[in-house]
């Protein structure tokens, strides 16, 4: 079986005249892991368009171990055009999951929760814990503010004390099998678009409009 072909080759000239363009890309071919109405576009043109159209949804993570989930997290922040996600703890976290999506997005750093709640409070956002504690409430039957800021924590420990005090709700996702606990990056997804089904609208993230460059031959 044949490997499918990633991205597009180079461009044929004459190149477009747009400034959003990459001429490195044009002449080299585009791999990376954008939607088609991307490709050539230099990655600065790339998170201004995005930024026109994200939604308010944040979402923060505790970084407290080498955790792959982290990355994909992010990937899902950038797949549902999320205005930006947080690392709370070490500055550093694993971007392997990621697939580079996160250049595309808004990072912020916080040293701990404390930080996080009180960077919460001046902008005047919600921040919702993620997780299945004793008493959390079903995250299906919740109304979710359009200010939120969703907070996840590691795969094994979940989120922290100090987490689930500074929050104001613990949400938690119903299941129905033998498991004790989804993997948090399948929570974190489910979390997210639950958020999308109550305040995207329809196209909000992805407007109707022609793309940079005609059809390649």
């Amino acid at each position: 079986m044949s490997e499918r072909a990633v991205g597009v080759g180079p461009h044929a000239r004459p190149w477009p005249r747009d400034e959003r363009l990459d001429p490195e890309l044009l002449a080299h071919g585009d791999a990376r892991n954008v939607e088609d109405r991307y490709r050539y576009w230099r990655r600065e043109a790339i998170v201004a368009d995005l930024d026109r159209t994200r939604h308010a949804l944040h979402i923060a993570i505790e970084n407290v171990e080498d955790d792959r989930n982290i990355g994909s997290i992010v990937r899902t922040a950038n797949a549902f055009a999320v205005g930006a996600f947080h690392i709370v703890g070490r500055r550093r976290w694993n971007r392997r999951g990621a697939m580079v999506t996160d250049r595309y997005q808004h990072e912020l750093h916080h040293a701990s929760m404390a930080d996080l709640a009180a960077w919460a409070r001046a902008e005047h956002r919600e921040l919702i814990a993620i997780d299945n504690p004793p008493g959390a409430e079903p995250l299906e039957h919740a109304a979710l503010p359009e200010r939120a800021v969703l907070v996840f924590g590691q795969e094994g420990p979940g989120l922290s004390p100090e987490a689930l005090a500074v929050c104001t709700r613990t949400l938690a996702i119903t299941q129905y099998g033998s498991t004790r606990s989804l993997n948090v990056a399948a929570a974190a997804a489910i979390a997210m678009h639950m958020w999308m089904l109550q305040h995207a609208r329809p196209g909000s993230s992805r407007p109707e409009r022609p793309g940079p460059l005609p059809p390649l031959p």
